[in-house]
């Protein structure tokens, strides 16, 4: 039997062997391809190649990406842990040809890989191909040898690949492997049965056609190979096991599961279910950690929690009682260690963001459990038997509780649930997160694609030289149009055969600077690479005529460049004081270098306390004061990372990168522009350290003359505030204190002064009471009062009346507060969270509550009273 790590090392080094490049799994989210949630196929990372956007310096990869399926037409989610196959994370092994080799060499290799080195019984493999590709069927029958009768042809629909409505496409054929007998134990079937028994573990895509927006199929001119083999399953096959769940992949995980939950596997199928999504969800939880996803309400991290949250429910069922998911995360990262020994990096802070989610879930699913209560009781009360789907969805999306649990709580009370309404609501917040998540593919002009074809390269030489560098002119566009020259007063961009001038790249702004010859003079007001190789500069003639062909001399604006080296060797030392202070789980989730200032994005569960940012910035501070020579050195890409180099999830490096090192604190791969010595920042300060999403935190800061003018503007205003408040500058922090003391004080004395007034004026607002079809109702604006004191008042006023309905209503700074009380004996007819519901829309507010009290919140105050006004309507409605 072999081990998984064997067998996808064995993968691998097949394809090597036979001259394909291995190269690293991408990051799990997307480079700059908005139309992707998660990389869900070992192509993902090779799309630009295949499009022909970009180009590699190989023609063969090999690769094991790791891949999620949870959104979009690929999402797996609702059948973990109920098929033997499904996962919501996996590996997808691949071999990929740019334009090399074709179906002759994929079909060959595949054959023999399954049945020469992994020794598979080929008697057990079946064959499926595109109905139309006669040349995969010979291949298969005349030149591997397979029978005709384990050779399937099939529709477009399962054997035709595209990577869109138009673009790249073609028929692939698939390996089915023969487990012998079905899940479900039985083995007379074919392969046209679903029953589990055949496995697909092999996809070879021949990506032959080109399709355009008519859907007509021109032949490509250089056909490519994609083929995904799935480690899960191929291991299925090799181990001898009848389910994904029983490899070497799961198997330990699932032990540990059993262990913490007290319950065996393998004897009660519900129960082996939940031990199944705990294997599942805490691989996904600990990858999607470790690739910067933290748990939150939208995006990836809406994913990520909802996965969470479905494997805490999971060990809820099995009995537990105590957070347990954050072990099973640790356990991933020691299993996958050798395949991934990034996971080591990120093993406490995924423990810790996940048992924080444990924790926070538990109480949620809690009080999940009392609003359920509370729609039964008004069901109930209202002598109807379905719960509303409506209802059941919002308490499903908002709290992750589950439909299957509400139908065993409404079952226990003979009720019904609304099955139908609820798929329905679950359906819209689909199509809603598809609108909110919908990106464009990555828009090319044409016409740089056709510069891009003439290869017309750049040398960028801004490293070493940034003033006189002596180029010449390849291409002038003009209105994106291809021109000979460009006259005084016109923008256009251009090519050069040299430059010294950065492109905007790595979070580093561009250049800014002139060219000149003799007759020319010429402003460049920004740099851009929109394909990789394709370098335009963006100028202005400011006097003459520049044209193709012009020698010209390129110079950099110090002004500007300055100040961005410091603070981009600023940002390597900051990167490195963050994990220093807070934890090897820190890394880049985004930045900007510009002259005046940097900022960092990074990821953090939680704000940084006044001691960890002055710990980090005395730590930079120090790198600084040291005067480190800072070393760049072009290295193979794997050479680096081995050695520590720190890169960018999601980025794509070539073969050969550039490692900027401060030895002895820092390393990371980088193309941007540096100082020469630390000492040369002078100073750094951080301006400030906030949120920008769940789990990713954000620093600015400044350096040199920036941070040096901030320290002398901070002193001034010490010094004017110390004048105003006639205190010494060291007595300011104490004397600030006892004011603002003083003012809460003050505050608090008003708003009890105002409640008493609002209470005084209580008997002239009872007397506003009016009766509706038997039942007294007081619906009133009231001025002055907070939230707190306003359901004070409502409170007391229900209290007066004994029974009734009270709504009050006030606006303080453009913002509309409004409270709903229903007293006891009416809330089976009157609901104070229906009533608040349809009376805050007029407020363009929304809010909800109890059947006895209820608040919300709206933006129109001009409608406070028409709002008010539509209380006894509203009431009338629910009496009728």
């Amino acid at each position: 039997m072999k081990t998984s790590s064997e067998i996808r090392e064995t993968f691998l080094k097949y394809f090597e062997d036979h001259g394909h490049k291995r190269v690293r799994s991408s990051s799990l989210v997307p480079e700059n391809d908005p139309t992707l949630l998660f990389i869900n196929a070992g192509m993902n990372q090779f799309k630009d190649t295949f499009l022909g956007l970009e180009k590699r310096d190989y023609k063969r990869a090999t690769s094991s990406q790791k891949c999620m399926r949870v959104s979009g037409k690929h999402n797996d989610l609702e059948t973990v842990g109920r098929t033997s196959l499904h996962h919501t994370f996996f590996e997808m092994l691949g071999n990929f040809s740019f334009g090399d080799y074709f179906k002759k060499e994929a079909i060959e290799c595949a054959w023999e890989l399954c049945t020469k080195i992994y020794k598979l019984a080929g008697e057990r493999l079946y064959i499926t191909v595109y109905r139309d590709d006669t040349e995969a069927l010979e291949l298969w029958r005349d030149r591997v040898g397979i029978p005709e009768e384990r050779i399937f042809k099939m529709g477009e629909k399962e054997n035709f690949w595209s990577m869109g409505d138009t673009g790249p496409c073609g028929p692939c054929s698939e390996l089915h492997y023969d487990l012998g007998i079905s899940p479900a134990g039985h083995s007379d079937c074919s392969l046209e049965c679903d029953c589990g028994r055949y496995v697909e573990i092999w996809n070879l895509v021949f990506m032959q056609f080109n399709r355009d927006a008519s859907g007509k199929l021109t032949p490509l001119p250089s056909p490519s190979i994609d083929t995904g083999m799935g480690l899960e399953r191929i291991a299925c096959a090799l181990q001898g096991v009848q389910s994904n769940y029983d490899t070497d992949l799961f198997q330990p995980i699932i032990l540990e599961a059993c262990r913490l939950t007290g319950v065996s596997y393998g004897e009660d199928e519900k129960k082996d279910v939940s031990l199944r999504i705990l294997a599942d969800h805490s691989r996904a939880c600990a990858f999607l950690i470790n690739n910067g996803v933290v748990p939150g309400n939208e995006g990836r991290g809406y994913v990520l929690r909802k996965i969470l949250r479905r494997a805490v429910r999971h060990g809820k069922m099995l009995g537990t009682t105590d957070p347990f998911l954050y072990t099973l995360t640790a356990l991933v990262c020691d299993l996958m260690k050798d395949a991934y020994p990034e996971l080591l990096e990120t093993r406490e802070y995924s423990a810790k963001i996940v048992n924080h989610e444990e924790e926070k879930f538990s109480s949620t699913l809690d009080h999940g459990m009392q609003l359920l209560d509370e729609i039964c009781e008004r069901i109930a009360k209202k002598g109807q038997r379905v719960l509303p789907g409506e209802d059941l969805f919002r308490l499903y999306d908002t709290y992750g509780f589950p439909l299957d649990l509400a139908q065993e709580v409404a079952a226990e009370r003979q009720l019904e649930v609304d099955e139908k309404g609820f798929y329905a609501e679950m359906e819209k917040q689909r199509e809603r997160a598809r609108v909110s998540w919908k990106g464009a593919e990555k828009e090319i002009k044409p016409i740089y694609q056709e510069l891009a074809d003439q290869d017309l390269t750049t040398e960028f030489t801004g490293y070493t030289e940034t003033r006189d560098v002596s180029g010449h002119v390849l291409a002038i566009l003009e209105s994106d149009q291809l021109v000979e020259e460009l006259a005084e007063g016109q923008t256009g961009e251009i090519v050069l055969d040299r430059t010294p001038f950065y492109a905007e790249a790595g979070g580093q702004v561009a250049d800014k600077g002139v060219l000149h010859n003799d007759t020319t003079q010429a402003s460049v007001q920004h740099v851009y690479s929109p394909l990789r190789d394709l370098r335009l500069h963006k100028i202005t003639v400011k006097s003459g005529r520049l044209k193709k062909g012009d020698a010209a001399l390129c110079s950099v604006s110090l002004e500007e460049r300055t100040p961005i080296t410091r603070n981009h060797t600023a940002t390597h030392l900051l990167q490195a004081a963050l994990r220093e202070v807070l934890g090897e789980h820190v890394k880049q989730a985004g930045s900007l270098v510009a002259p005046d200032r940097l900022r960092f994005d990074f990821t953090h569960y939680k704000p940084l306390t006044s001691a960890e940012l002055l710990g980090i910035e005395e730590l930079v501070n120090k790198k600084i004061r040291e005067n480190i020579k800072v070393q760049t050195q072009v290295r193979e890409l794997d050479e680096a990372i081995q050695e520590g180099a720190m890169a960018l999830f999601g980025e794509k490096y070539q073969k050969e990168v550039r490692v900027v090192k401060i030895p002895g604190f820092s390393m990371e791969l980088c193309g941007g522009t540096h100082v020469e010595r630390t000492g040369d920042i002078a100073l750094f300060k951080i301006v400030s350290e906030n949120g920008v999403s769940a789990g990713v935190r954000r620093l600015e800061a400044t350096t040199g003359e920036g941070a040096l003018s901030r320290f002398f503007d901070n002193e001034a205003l010490l010094g004017r505030l110390s004048g105003d408040l006639k205190v010494r500058p060291r007595e300011l922090e104490e004397t600030v204190q006892r004011i603002v003391r003083e003012l809460k004080e003050t505050h608090k004395k008003l708003e009890e002064l105002q409640l008493k007034l609002a209470q005084k004026e209580s008997s002239n607002i009872l007397a506003e009471v009016r009766e509706i079809e038997g039942v007294r109702v007081l619906s009133q604006k009231v001025e002055g009062l907070d939230r707190n004191r306003l359901r004070e008042l409502a409170d007391q006023l229900k209290n007066r009346l004994k029974s009734g309905v009270v709504v009050l209503g006030t606006h303080t700074n453009g913002k509309v507060s409004l409270v709903a009380m229903v007293t006891s004996d009416l809330t089976d007819r009157i609901s104070a969270h229906d009533l608040i519901g349809k009376i805050a829309s007029l407020v363009d507010g929304g809010g909800g509550g109890k059947p006895d009290m209820a608040e919300a919140g709206g933006k129109d105050p001009s409608r406070l009273s028409e709002a008010l006004e539509e209380t006894y309507r509203v009431v009338g409605e629910f009496l009728d």
